[in-house]
């Protein structure tokens, strides 16, 4: 690619900016997942104009035979490559940042957005207006609102709430030609009439609608039985067979900026219940076998929220604690530090519990929230297990603490080591935690002389993240990748999972969708590529044609 040539050309038809300047370049190098790609090119759009100048501008490029792509970046905070290319980046943060209004309705309301609004800033103007978008994942200080919808984000709050998929109402795109168009929920005879459009919308419209009905028993039979699912593109969502409505918004969630790059989203909310109490329950190694049993007890008191962490996560969180506390208000982490101190003694004594469950009930009143965490730890007395009741939010927040901030607690601490999120994401159904959950921690025993690590999760979900810590300057640990990943995928697929729940599929999951779907869905993931983005214009290698030498050539080698 004639990188001067395109700055040039890009400079003088947007108002955004364009760089190639090394810091830019550098920083856009990098997310939070285990490989570097350097870009070529850094375009920062003002608005859905600047966007689409860049992507016509790219196509032309790519069909004259130049090797050019676009990817969309917000704020850079995903776990598996997504943003990474080593051509052009669409960077949202800078100027594509702004709200419209937030619009409360008789059950919820709804928000419009662009991919550049942070998650932080987004939650405030809907808080004000009391309402949340209750999908926000445990980044939710760092990400934007891009990063949400491409990857269809989900977090603590999905047990009772579900995914992004759930929110996504229309949104406004640039196709892989340049042009725009407003996905939104079609009627039959409106879904007929966008059919009849003589331009690449519907050329999209008419391939889609006929790709879902030709293949609706094998996109059927292949949907993920599990609650979360990101990985593959969700043609299971855009075709509501209840009512007939037809939505490629729906689509677009999730499916990492490989199809349309979306400038304008519109969400639904819901009005958060203002009082909680928890029931943490520690379970022993002897208990572990019953944990499938306390799951089905404590879920038909409906907790908002269902999450766990291991003894790993446990006693570094206790070593690491003033660290952790250390970005808090001297006042609260003081507060904080004495409420820590019986995990502490607990560290102290070897009396750590093989897993801690967090189930968080939610309620109208402080009144209601405490007898739903009160109900469920009698659901349990018979197994005599260790509980305590948490019986507001102040006294939970350490929980939580350790719950949110393991994953970046370890990346800022342990040096030599580096997180790498490589089996990070999957989920299982609940139902197959006394064969899998010994059948995966032999598995890692195996190779715990190449790293350590820790796992969290949405124990309601079945959705687990390992996040294990490896010295990635040898390359024996690097090679742990690739011979690590498709022996956990092959026990999680057996059980009928999903090889990701929130953090989609990126340059580190994408070479293994063939083994989650088989060839019958690869083929149609591939058709649907082929149908948006007909000459490669969109982040090529996520979703469709990553391969494993992709993984190995981009792993950094330590930091």
């Amino acid at each position: 690619m004639d990188v001067p040539s395109l700055k040039d050309r890009l400079a003088k038809e947007l108002h955004g900016d364009v760089s190639d300047a090394a810091a830019d370049l550098a920083k856009a190098s990098r997310d939070t997942s285990l490989f570097t790609r350097t870009p070529s090119l850094i375009v920062f759009p003002k608005d859905e104009k600047d966007v689409a100048t860049l992507v016509r501008e790219a196509a032309a490029l790519r069909q004259a035979g130049e090797d050019v792509s676009v990817t969309a970046r917000a704020a850079g905070t995903d776990m598996g490559g997504g943003p990474l290319t080593t051509s052009v980046v669409a960077s949202f943060t800078k100027y594509m940042n702004h709200m419209g209004a937030v619009t409360p309705e008789a059950h919820g309301g709804r928000a419009t957005t662009e991919p550049g609004v942070y998650y932080r800033d987004f939650e405030k103007a809907t808080l004000a207006k009391g309402l949340i978008l209750p999908s926000y994942p445990a980044s939710r200080e760092l990400c934007a609102m891009g990063g949400i919808v491409a990857n269809n984000s989900g977090g603590e709050r999905t047990l009772a709430y579900g995914k992004t998929e759930r929110y996504i109402e229309e949104m406004d795109v640039v196709l892989s030609d340049g042009s725009t168009a407003h996905f939104k929920s079609l009627s039959a005879e409106e879904l007929a009439d966008k059919k009849k459009l003589q331009n690449l919308e519907g050329a999209i419209y008419r391939g889609m609608d006929e790709l879902l009905a030709e293949n609706a028993g094998t996109i059927d039979a292949h949907k993920p039985k599990v609650s979360k699912n990101s990985a593959g593109y969700a043609l299971w969502n855009v075709r509501d067979y209840r009512t007939g409505a037809f939505n490629l918004s729906k689509l677009i969630c999730g499916s990492q900026g490989t199809l349309a790059l979306w400038t304008n989203a519109t969400l639904s909310l819901v009005h958060p219940k203002p009082h909680r109490a928890m029931l943490v329950i520690f379970l022993k190694e002897k208990d572990m076998a019953r944990l499938p049993e306390v799951v089905n007890r404590v879920l038909p008191l409906e907790p908002e929220s269902f999450e766990s962490y291991d003894d790993h996560t446990f006693e570094l969180a206790v070593k690491f604690l003033p660290e952790m506390l250390s970005q808090m208000g001297w006042a609260k982490a003081a507060r904080l530090g004495i409420d820590f101190i019986p995990e502490a003694e607990m560290v102290a004594t070897g009396g750590v519990p093989k897993m801690i469950l967090m189930a968080e009930f939610a309620e109208d009143t402080i009144e209601e929230a405490d007898q739903k965490a009160a109900s469920a730890a009698a659901a349990l007395a018979d197994l005599s297990l260790k509980t305590k009741i948490e019986k507001n939010e102040k006294e939970s927040e350490k929980y939580w603490i350790v719950r949110r901030e393991s994953f970046s607690l370890l990346r800022k601490n342990l040096r030599g080591m580096y997180a790498s999120p490589f089996i990070d994401d999957f989920v299982v159904p609940p139902a197959t935690y006394p064969e899998f959950l010994p059948k995966l921690n032999a598995l890692l025993d195996e190779y715990k002389s190449h790293f350590i690590y820790t796992i969290a999760g949405h124990i309601g979900n079945g959705n687990f993240h390992i996040i294990p810590l490896m010295d990635l300057s040898k390359p024996e640990n690097r090679a742990v990748v690739l011979e690590l990943a498709p022996k956990v995928y092959e026990l999680v697929i057996k059980e009928g999972g999903t090889t990701t729940g929130e953090h989609n599929d990126g340059i580190i999951r994408t070479p293994y969708l063939p083994l989650l779907f088989g060839p019958d869905m690869e083929r149609l993931f591939e058709e649907t590529k082929r149908i948006f983005d007909p000459h490669g214009v969109f982040n090529p290698g996520k979703k469709v044609g990553g391969t494993f030498v992709d993984v190995k050539r981009d792993m950094i080698t330590g930091e």
